[in-house]
């Protein structure tokens, strides 16, 4: 199951395989937005959409990853970065993490987030 919404094209599915690729590298270009999430997490289906409005909004300027803990081992991305619960979504700037929050949040809130820890 995904929650991305059909025609947004600043959000992937990242997996343990390809985050470095697609999140730390990207990063260097532009923020990237990780969330954390399962499908089980009823919060996380909550703020799917408040993040993927977040990131069409910015038209590029800002990515979102989205990493399935359940899915293969992306559970070692969780521990990876010390994920305690879910969702948990970290923002990355030039390969290095600059803020993160759990839990789900309102738009105004995640988009203040965003400006504050994303320099856009």
């Amino acid at each position: 199951m995904t929650l991305q919404m059909p025609g947004q094209k600043w959000i992937s599915d990242v997996n343990v395989e390809d985050f470095d690729s697609q999140v730390l590298s990207i990063s260097q270009q532009r923020p990237v937005l990780v969330d954390f999430w399962a499908e089980w997490c009823s919060p996380c289906l909550v703020i799917a959409p408040v993040l993927a409005r977040i990131v069409e909004s910015y038209a590029g300027a800002l990515e979102l990853a989205k990493v399935e803990v359940d899915a293969g081992e992306n559970m070692k991305l969780a521990g990876r970065y010390r994920v305690r619960g879910f969702p948990t979504v970290i923002l990355f700037r030039l390969g290095e993490e600059q803020g993160r929050f759990s839990g789900a949040q309102p738009l105004t809130r995640v988009r203040h987030f965003v400006e504050q820890h994303g320099s856009l």
